[in-house]
């Protein structure tokens, strides 16, 4: 959970009980950056990457994992021998460029390549760019789809339930109590879900203009008006977050009914780690957090 001026990670130990860490993470409105529309939405998004990132890895050490009975191979012997503790660092470094390569592919080349290939035996005149996002809107769907079968991502998910459950709950002004966290929604219109699904609408338009001469260079352009189109996302889920009018739901809903394979029903113990690290992070003066 990030507060205005500190985040919290709560781990649910294999004992059972919850730890807890807070550390300072700076004002949300004291650089200019963190005030300046457009770039306040591409620098949180980078920090938000960043600040989860460092929470999987903490908290896979803080959990631990489960003890192997087998007797370790000569590889994992190799392994020991040479890295030690560093190897979860390195495997995080070698999974997180995976994933960024797989990201660029699977949204930025894929979907470009298959419009151009599609053109080529149908003329498609001026619906190239709309084809395009329309085909990644598929496979980002899914890809979600695909994961939530995976026991363990359904288990992520739940909390990611029981995050928005609680932060629902604070946001009714209501007591943070197991009980009245699960009477609420884990659907919130503030969800990254809901912020990456406007990301691939608004690239719609914005690439709608990009040359189609050249799969490379309208790759790399795409990639240097990424920012641009993050930054107008996070605005555009700001408004939608802050008010509650027919354009805003109109807005907010393809990304809550998304929500329902990004998160799922919580059971009590994992709304209890969500209000633990939620009242790490409330400040004392409510209004002073307002999205």
């Amino acid at each position: 959970m990030r507060g205005i001026d500190k985040i919290s990670m709560s781990t649910r130990m294999t004992d059972g009980n919850i730890d807890t860490e807070v550390w300072e993470a700076g004002s949300l409105n004291r650089a200019w950056y963190h005030k300046t529309p457009i770039v306040r939405g591409v620098v949180n998004f980078i920090g938000s990457m960043v600040t989860g990132y460092k929470c999987m890895m903490k908290s896979a050490e803080k959990a631990g994992f489960e003890e192997d009975d087998a007797e370790p191979s000569k590889i994992d012997l190799w392994i020991e021998k040479h890295f030690g503790d560093k190897i979860m660092k390195i495997v995080g470094v070698v999974a997180a460029v995976f994933g960024v390569v797989l990201a660029l592919c699977l949204f930025l080349y894929l979907p470009s390549l298959a419009v151009k290939g599609l053109n080529m035996l149908v003329p498609l005149h001026g619906f190239q760019s709309l084809i395009e996002g329309i085909v990644k809107i598929v496979i980002f769907i899914l890809y979600l789809a695909l994961v939530s079968c995976m026991k363990d991502i359904r288990r992520v998910f739940e909390y990611h339930g029981a995050e928005h459950k609680s932060i629902a709950c604070y946001e009714a002004g209501e007591e943070l109590t197991v009980e009245n966290v699960k009477k609420h929604t884990r659907f919130h219109p503030r969800c990254g879900t809901s912020f990456i699904l406007i990301v691939l609408v608004i690239g719609i338009i914005i690439f709608s203009v990009v040359t189609w001469s050249s799969l490379w260079l309208r790759t790399l352009i795409k990639l240097a008006l990424l920012p641009v189109v993050m930054g107008l996302a996070y605005e555009v889920i700001k408004l939608a977050g802050r008010y509650d009018n027919p354009v805003t739901r109109v807005i907010s809903a393809p990304g809550l009914w998304l929500q329902r394979l990004t998160t799922r029903e919580p059971d009590d113990s994992q709304i209890e780690v969500a209000i633990a690290a939620l009242k790490e992070v409330i400040p004392e003066n409510r209004e002073e957090d307002r999205w």
